[in-house]
């Protein structure tokens, strides 16, 4: 397998993702789109083939499961990595659990580093 510089490895990960793959949901009266965790590791394994994925540390605070996570791309330069975090309330009342959602957080967030779903954070996007 040829390794991509991070540059190409990111220009692909950071190109806008079609309206079709995200989800909505509303928080605090205004929707959003988020891409799922499911769909970013779609694009993971397309752009970043051999990337990896671990969970650096978990922790309960104030009524809060706090996970960091850690994706690391190998490309031309040698294993880069991004962490990140994802929290959930311990009594969570939505849909899944805890340990999933601030993972599910963790993996996106850290994934948006690296390009992936990053526009999202500029407002709806384009239908």
């Amino acid at each position: 397998m040829t390794l991509r510089s991070i540059t190409e490895v990111i220009g692909d990960l950071s190109k806008p993702i079609p309206r079709r793959l995200l989800k909505s949901k509303t928080v605090g009266g205004q929707k959003i789109y988020f891409l799922p965790w499911h769909t970013a590791v779609k694009f993971l394994d397309l752009y970043a083939p051999g990337w990896s994925y671990e969970i650096r540390h978990l922790v309960g605070i104030g009524g809060k499961l706090v996970l960091v996570s850690r994706i690391s791309v190998p490309c031309a330069e040698g294993v880069i990595y991004r962490e990140a975090t994802g929290q959930e309330d311990e009594d969570v009342d939505k849909f899944g659990d805890p340990s999933s959602n601030a993972e599910s957080m963790s993996l996106r967030r850290a994934a948006a580093k690296f390009g992936l779903g990053l526009h999202l954070y500029e407002g709806p996007p384009e239908a």
